[in-house]
């Protein structure tokens, strides 16, 4: 059995809390069984887990996933009843007025582009609640509460009220974060540097809470990770220079 390179949050015979790292896949790629993702590292642990939920490769956080079938049909009733609450801290742009609201935009496929999403009245209902919680000169810190679990639910909806995520490259301006946006006058470059390395390169999403009922017990639980050391170092910065 080989070792599991993912943060364990709870585990017990029904159920496995994990903290999935930006850039690994929450379930098999549909073409590429080999790309590392969340359910064939449990597996190889725990033997055989159910899929519950999933979140895009590039976001960090939480993920559930049962430990047997009757584990499996509790938890996606919970999730089909909407009474799991899922909690998101996002980077986005500008800053959301008012400071609390609701994004309530139905969700489609865009028309022209594989694999982006719109909002638009022919697709899906998509209820996102959400409060900003920090502010910079040019960035807020947002939490996102996710009613609906639709394809890109977070990034459509910010980027609809024009406060797109900080990195995204599909809905807002940019693919990485450099310390230069935020210090400007005040950069210079390491000698030992020939070109300036991105503070982040990944979307600025992170699944920070799940809550839900266990599905055995009943007991409500509450699970949340921190966000991760490349996003706890660009609010640093933005502290330190953004402000």
């Amino acid at each position: 059995m080989k070792a599991n390179p993912l943060k364990i949050i709870f585990v017990d015979e029904h159920i496995i809390v994990s903290e999935k790292p930006s850039g690994m896949l929450s379930i098999p790629d549909r073409f590429d069984l080999t790309k590392p993702n969340v359910y064939h590292e449990l597996e190889a642990e725990f033997g055989q887990v159910w899929i519950v939920h999933r979140i895009d490769r590039e976001t960090s956080g939480i993920l559930v996933f049962a430990r047997n079938e009757d584990a499996h049909r509790a938890l996606n009733q919970q999730f089909l009843d909407r009474t799991v609450e899922k909690i998101y801290l996002a980077l986005v742009e500008g800053r959301p007025a008012p400071p609390t609201g609701e994004i309530n935009k139905a969700i489609a496929p865009h028309p022209s582009i594989l694999g982006k999403m719109i909002a638009s009245g022919k697709g899906k209902s998509a209820l996102t609640y959400y409060k900003v919680v920090d502010t910079y000169k040019a960035y807020s810190v947002v939490e996102a509460d996710i009613k609906t679990g639709r394809t890109h639910q977070i990034r459509v909806h910010f980027a609809t009220i024009g406060h797109p995520l900080a990195v995204d490259p599909m809905y807002g301006k940019r693919d990485a974060f450099y310390l230069s946006e935020v210090k400007m006058r005040n950069f210079n470059l390491k000698k030992t540097q020939e070109e300036e390395r991105p503070l982040v390169s990944r979307l600025t999403l992170h699944a920070h809470k799940l809550t839900l009922d266990h599905p055995a017990t009943g007991e409500r639980m509450v699970f949340t990770c921190e966000l991760p050391k490349d996003f706890r170092a660009l609010l640093s910065q933005l502290d330190k220079w953004g402000r």
